[in-house]
């Protein structure tokens, strides 16, 4: 018989299929500390909370059997992640128990913004009449931008279809069939900024999401447009839309989400007479609370009967053997997946992960999923972990094949990561750990290098010319931007060659524009590896 205890409050038909189970006590006790849930938890085989208890290290420590830990939620900021994972206690959420919810929250907020809602109430309730002030427009015939096209904007997009109006979605793993599946046509952020007469945010916040829109978007806006963002905040840059709405190139904003939650008294959000604001409400209905608990009832009742499970959002236990042989090389695999999917452009498509030498001799999934992560944080941010990487490659037709082999090119061990996008770009990133001098890149694309895997670092490509990298030192000199190492390689000479620069400090966007524009060079990236 296993034990679940329910330590929040989380409604009977939350959990009722744990409470039914006939080889399951459920024992619900809210409310308490820290040293009352020490005192009682190494009953329990499972722990059950929301978000008002906070698991501590001292907790799980405590809990000798416990098996799972679940968040009838999405957010895990309250369970000590890394003290569940050594003592090898599986984590889990409800990732998609609030979809519909915080889909629907979006597009009442995009009606109420169209129609001037609260604002015409708060005048009505205060005892004036007044028809001329609130005129609003229609949704039909519009064109509403969608960024990002996971579960969330998927479903608003759906819905705006209903209400006659047009899609234009960006998300950088959409592609044209799925696109086309969906009736939305694929277009890229500028396209949306462009043209869109409502836009709606539904990405994570990640280095490259934040203030996705800011001045520059602004400036190159359909005058009167409205934006609304129920999905994280930062996405937007806050003070640049007060000003673009102040200066009639945004008629109004409707806002779930602030950058620094609850926001300052003296936000410009909280009186400005074109801003319609709620308190990060997107998941707050009786429905939604109930679907996540349902949710997360349902893994926990797998993981205690030993069954396939999901939404796991921490490492599951893995032979103590292979665990040791691989973790030496899941920072390796992570940066290696980071600095690849820096490389593309486009959608990728296929992951295409090597193990060479030793490695190929174990079962290497841990480490693959580390790779697959990598990759994907710099679309997803801190929404992407170890367990759930390959589900949510998975669910953005991301391919992941791993192969192995026995040549090592005189490597001990050698990864290789290579993305497949769906303009048929192929990027190629390949590392070790060498004795003594720790993670090493030793081949980009066909060129041999051997390099730290660390901080911030440039690729440029360029033609095989005299002069090229002394141009590049003088550029970087002059922006007080430090090198730190160079490598540097070539196919033939005079022919298509590669630079590889480590610098102290991330690199301003212009200066990127200028090396980009210098004679012979093809393109220059940064790679932040920090």
């Amino acid at each position: 018989m296993f034990k679940v205890l329910v330590s929040d409050p989380i409604s009977d038909l939350g959990i009722q299929q744990l409470m039914e189970a006939a080889d399951v006590t459920v024992d619900k006790k809210t409310g308490l500390s820290e040293d009352e849930l020490v005192a009682i938890i190494g009953d329990y085989d499972g722990l059950l909370v929301r978000s008002q208890t906070t698991v501590t290290p001292k907790i799980i420590e405590a809990g000798s059997k416990l098996k799972v830990i679940g968040r009838a939620g999405v957010g895990v900021d309250n369970i000590n992640l890394e003290a569940a994972t050594k003592q090898g206690v599986v984590v889990i959420n409800a990732p998609d128990g609030n979809t519909i919810t915080t889909c629907e929250h979006a597009f009442a907020m995009m009606m109420a913004l169209a129609r001037h809602i609260p604002q015409a109430y708060a005048k009505t309730v205060s005892g004036v009449w007044d028809r001329k002030s609130f005129l609003g427009v229609e949704l039909r015939g519009k064109t509403l931008g969608v960024l990002g096209m996971g579960r969330i904007g998927s479903e608003v997009a759906k819905r705006a279809k209903a209400f006659g109006m047009s899609i234009l979605a960006f998300d950088p793993f959409l592609t044209e069939e799925r696109a086309e599946k969906m009736e939305v046509k694929l277009a890229t952020v500028d396209d949306i900024v462009r043209n869109a007469d409502f836009i709606t945010v539904h990405t994570p916040l990640t280095p490259q999401t934040r203030n996705m829109i800011s001045r520059p978007q602004f400036e190159v806006m359909k005058k009167g447009m409205r934006i609304v963002n129920c999905a994280r905040g930062g996405v937007i840059d806050e003070l640049a839309l007060v000003e673009a709405i102040d200066s009639g190139i945004v008629a109004g904003a409707a806002f779930d989400v602030f950058e620094k939650e609850p926001p300052q008294a003296d936000h410009p959000f909280l009186t400005h007479p074109k801003i319609i604001v709620t308190p990060h409400l997107g998941a707050s209905t009786v429905e939604a609370q109930e679907n996540v608990a349902i949710d997360v009832s349902e893994q926990v009742l797998h993981i205690l009967r030993n069954e396939p499970f999901i939404n796991a959002v921490n490492i599951p236990p893995v032979a103590p053997s292979v665990m040791n042989k691989l973790q030496p090389y899941f920072n390796l695999g992570e940066k290696l997946g980071s600095f690849a999917s820096q490389l593309v452009d486009t959608a990728i498509r296929e992951i295409v992960v090597s193990y060479a030498g030793d490695l190929s001799d174990v079962d290497t999934q841990p480490l693959t999923r580390y790779i697959v992560k990598g990759v994907l944080t710099r679309y997803f941010g801190s929404d992407a972990n170890i367990v759930n990487s390959m589900h949510l490659a998975k669910t953005r037709d991301v391919n992941v094949v791993v192969t192995t082999s026995s040549k090592t090119q005189g490597f001990t061990n050698l990864l290789t990561v290579l993305l497949k996008t769906e303009e048929g770009e192929e990027r190629v990133v390949a590392g070790t750990l060498l004795q003594g001098y720790g993670e090493r890149i030793v081949q980009l694309g066909k060129f041999s290098v051997d390099i730290a895997l660390e901080g911030h670092q440039i690729v440029i490509s360029h033609n095989d010319k005299p002069g090229i990298i002394g141009h590049v030192g003088t550029l970087l000199g002059q922006n007080d931007v430090n090198i730190a190492s160079m490598q540097v390689g070539r196919s033939t000479a005079g022919g298509n060659a590669i630079m590889l620069l480590t610098v102290d400090r991330e690199v301003p966007e212009e200066v990127l524009a200028h090396l980009s524009s210098l004679p012979e060079i093809n393109s220059a990236k940064e790679i932040a590896l920090v």
